[in-house]
């Protein structure tokens, strides 16, 4: 039986480009007259993305309805929301959509409104994933986020209005901030009873213009024990507040509110990737698009965005079946282990990274301090033999 299929559509542009941020985005700045090429601009975007579907479709066959939708980027909520709606069309069009479906879309707070937030909705999406980031004006403009944290309430109220299920998306470990200040951006967020939340460690990526900032002594770097310590102040709240953790960096009031799209990738299921740089993953074989938006526009109307293809060997599979299933709730059943990692199981519990529990019941899943430590279970489990 074949694996569930889903559809990721990158939308590669922002108004602004954040200090921290190396996704493949684009400001109108940026793309310059390039963006004038068909598929290169946020007005010719979405027809360029459903020739792909195309692409797609004599790829993989009609018999795959579409279990998950995400339109992810960028700013996706940029494009006017008719063009996301003729987007999901297509989808269905070509495929179906499964009965229960899930389509989000991300979002940044200022660029929706209770209109395009209906027109979404009654369009086929069901989720939408606000990009909230931190509740501290200080906070954000270390972030160069430009939003007005205010409008995260509202954008979520309007979401909700609308019939939307909505996650909020923050970020701990910006340079400078307090453990009370990510305090105050846990509890607003919990003030605004979302039904799911994900928190992610900053990383200071190099080639950023907070990297640069960094590096002059401008701002500190973040430290793993701040990190560590902010990361155990949010699972503390999220689970008092009734949330569960579903992944290292997701909680969600119930399992029907995880985001199915997101555990596709983790459980290494089929997704095709539209847009400018997307990474796809179907019957075994990964690959990923060129990252320009005209060049990515160009190479499609040739026939292949493809920039590089590749089949992982069995190896190769193995380890990264351990790699995404230990960061899961369920955790990975010891027996899908080589002998070595079965055998370093027995320390982990000992080293209190792994719940011992779980373990006598064949099952590798990891306790509060094993997440924090997760490529050293993964080292101990895939390497142990060699280390």
């Amino acid at each position: 039986m074949r694996p569930p299929f889903g559809i990721y559509l990158h939308v590669p542009f922002c108004t602004v480009r954040c200090g921290y941020c190396d996704f493949n985005t684009y400001t109108a700045t940026e793309l310059g007259p390039a963006g004038g090429a068909k598929g290169a601009s946020v007005a010719t975007f979405v027809d360029a993305a459903i020739s792909e579907l195309d692409l797609a479709l004599r790829s993989v066959g009609t018999d795959r309805p579409v279990s998950t939708v995400f339109v992810g980027g960028g700013t996706p909520t940029l494009l006017p929301p008719q063009d996301l709606v003729r987007f999901l069309d297509a989808v269905r069009e070509r495929w179906g959509l499964a009965d229960d479906a899930e389509v989000t879309t991300e979002a940044n707070p200022d660029s929706v409104t209770e209109e395009s937030l209906r027109v979404l909705a009654d369009g086929g999406f069901t989720r939408v994933s606000i990009g909230m980031q931190s509740a501290v004006p200080q906070v954000l403009a270390t972030l160069d986020r430009t939003h007005d944290p205010a409008n995260v309430a509202r954008a979520l109220t309007a979401a909700r209005a609308a019939g939307l299920a909505v996650s909020l998306d923050l970020i701990y470990g910006t340079p400078g901030e307090s453990l009370e200040q990510w305090r105050t951006s846990l509890e607003t967020a919990l003030s605004l009873e979302p039904d799911h939340l994900s928190a992610y460690a900053l990383t200071v990526e190099d080639g950023t213009k907070m990297a640069a900032r960094v590096r002059r002594g401008e701002l500190p770097m973040p430290t793993g024990d701040d990190e560590a310590d902010k990361y155990e102040l949010a699972d503390e709240l999220l689970t008092a507040a009734g949330y569960d953790w579903y992944e290292i960096s997701n909680w969600a009031r119930t399992t029907a509110d995880r985001c199915r799209h997101n555990e596709a990738y983790w459980r290494s299921h089929d997704w095709w990737g539209v847009g400018p740089g997307a990474h796809s993953h179907v019957d075994g074989e990964r690959w990923w698009n060129l990252k320009h938006p005209a060049t990515w526009a160009r190479s499609l109307a040739e026939g292949d965005p493809a920039a590089e293809r590749e089949a992982l060997t069995a190896e190769q599979r193995a380890d990264e079946e351990v790699l995404l299933g230990v960061r899961l709730r369920e955790g990975l059943p010891t027996d899908r282990l080589e002998p070595q990692g079965r055998r370093a199981v027995a320390g982990l519990v000992a080293d209190g990274l792994v719940d011992g529990r779980e373990a006598v019941r064949g099952r590798v899943v990891l306790t509060r301090r094993g997440r924090l430590l997760a490529d050293t279970v993964v080292h101990h489990l895939v390497g142990s033999a060699g280390a």
